[in-house]
């Protein structure tokens, strides 16, 4: 069986791990946590988001954050704009406080399209195409997530097809990547699988990447049955961190510890610390007043108190 030799982990802690808190975050801990992220390895950190802070007060802080972080070379900052408002705000400061790279999404499921951003898939593809024209314009990398891609809260289960669908219409407004994310941990292997094979329709094997929730405990399931396909990128979160806030009762992204500890057991080079990352996850929690949510930094955590 041929695995990927490398494996490229976008830590999305910061945003989608922290915007579903209920206690503010304040804004030097989470600078803190990017700061200890890119020292344990990571070569891509989704920072922020540029969303209204009526819709999501945790990320009102976005453009404090970005400035205070002192960048690392070879390190890329992603940030998520929905909006053309949201991108304006992303690139207001000066070129050195810009992202490398803006994320914008849509979802499988019509449903959860118009809960999540209040317009159909068809519209919010249309509401992304000019910010993804201004991004490229400025020679700003442009990622996709297609949310809910087998499975919605609203609609149940999501064909393929309908991935598919994204996918060929972010292609179409010049997204260059996209991300098949399973946001409320429903997916299983073989489902999974689908979904990605749906995608690679439209995106080559290395403009794609996985995102998984561990709601049901499918998330490591679900990498792997994808890195037999030879995807080599992730989406995890840092101490298993987030949630979905339309998606009762879904757990956070992957923990990035959990993955790493997998990877690195199968011979697959990640180019990160483990030990600084279960570091990175343990600031956050503490932080947090909880545990981290991930086995692996748990046992490890456990193994270090003797």
């Amino acid at each position: 069986m041929k695995f990927p030799s490398k494996v490229k982990l976008v830590d999305v802690g910061p945003r989608d791990g922290l915007q579903n808190e209920k206690q503010p975050v304040p804004a030097e801990i989470k600078i803190g946590l990017v700061h200890r992220l890119q020292d344990a390895g990571l070569k891509e950190i989704e920072v922020t988001s540029f969303v209204s802070p009526k819709w999501v007060p945790q990320m009102a802080d976005n453009a404090e954050v970005m400035a205070g972080i002192t960048r690392k070379p070879g390190v890329r900052y992603s940030v998520l704009t929905p909006n053309m408002k949201g991108f304006e705000a992303a690139v207001a400061p000066s070129r050195e406080f810009w992202p490398d790279e803006i994320v914008v999404f849509g979802a499988a499921s019509e449903a959860f399209s118009q809960k999540n951003i209040n317009c159909s898939i068809a519209e919010s593809i249309e509401r992304f195409a000019p910010v993804v024209e201004a991004a490229r314009a400025q020679g700003i990398y442009v990622r996709g997530a297609i949310s809910t891609a087998v499975g919605c809260p609203y609609e149940g289960e999501i064909a393929p097809e309908r991935v598919e669908l994204v996918a060929r219409l972010m292609k179409q407004i010049g997204v260059q990547h996209v991300g098949v994310a399973d946001t409320i941990g429903v997916g299983t292997p073989v489902k999974v699988q689908r979904a990605m094979e749906a995608a690679l329709k439209h995106y080559d094997i290395n403009d794609v990447s996985g995102h998984f929730h561990d709601t049901y405990g499918q998330a490591l399931g679900n990498t792997f049955a994808t890195l037999e396909m030879g995807v080599w990128q992730y989406d995890t979160s840092s101490a298993g961190l987030g949630g979905c806030p339309y998606a009762k009762g879904a757990t956070g992204n992957v923990a990035t510890e959990d993955v790493v500890y997998m990877l690195h057991g199968m011979g697959i080079d990640t180019g990160i610390d483990l030990d600084r990352l279960i570091d990175a996850g343990k600031y956050i929690s503490d932080h947090l007043g909880r545990k981290p949510n991930s086995r692996a930094s748990n046992a490890i955590l456990n193994k270090r108190a003797g």
